[in-house]
């Protein structure tokens, strides 16, 4: 056994899923917006970061997705600068307080939770990412580039979050396909492919969300 054992996942289906990445700009909104589209579910991205450059995720995914604004939950910290959350708070002189997050009311269940950046990116000083996941107590759903270099990266997350007690619902890769690397994940990283996202334009349009989400296995199926 080359990782450690992963945690049992919940026997019923939980409030909702911690959509984290190997890496920042890995695809992990895009495939918030496809499964929020799926499932019919409520987003939330509670650190959104670098807001002097771009609108930020969460109107891309209420674009994306097409569904009500009530599908959709604002940022509880919304910073300028693209940096990490701690970075960006000490710039614009922000206290972060993720240690006293806990997971909103969502109007419609389940609720896909975005992250920012990858596992590790530091919140504070003394709070990681991967303490937030651990507080808020979501399985995790892992996004992965699909080709050259996913398997150290995907295996290394893997083990950091086995390590905290942390379950993961599987693994999504995007990009090129590679079943040989997907096969190899599922073996060594003891989890699950659930699906794969194929190379899209760098601005999807949202019929296409819709026709990938439709592939989606159900929430319901996965429990």
């Amino acid at each position: 056994m080359l990782l450690q054992s992963p945690p049992d996942l919940p026997r019923t289906a939980p409030k909702g899923v911690f959509i984290t990445g190997t890496d920042t700009g890995i695809g992990k909104t895009l495939t918030s917006a496809i499964l929020t589209k799926a499932w019919h579910g409520t987003y939330w991205k509670p650190f959104q970061t670098g807001l002097a450059e771009e609108a930020g995720d969460t109107p891309t995914v209420q674009h994306l997705t097409g569904l009500p604004a009530d599908h959709i939950l604002p940022p509880t910290y919304a910073l300028q600068a693209p940096l990490s959350p701690a970075a960006a708070s000490v710039l614009e002189g922000v206290t972060l307080e993720p240690e006293h997050l806990t997971l909103p009311h969502a109007p419609h269940l389940p609720l896909i939770v975005e992250g920012a950046g990858g596992l590790m990116v530091p919140l504070t000083d003394h709070m990681l990412m991967i303490d937030l996941i651990a507080q808020l107590g979501l399985p995790v759903i892992l996004v992965t580039r699909s080709g050259l270099g996913t398997l150290n990266h995907t295996l290394l997350s893997l083990e950091a979050l086995y390590r905290r007690g942390i379950p993961v619902l599987g693994f999504i890769t995007n990009g090129p396909e590679v079943p040989e690397n997907s096969r190899t994940l599922e073996q060594l990283g003891q989890c699950r492919a659930l699906h794969h996202i194929p190379t899209l334009p760098e601005t999807p349009k949202p019929h296409t969300i819709s026709q990938i989400a439709a592939q989606i296995p159900s929430w319901e199926s996965l429990w």
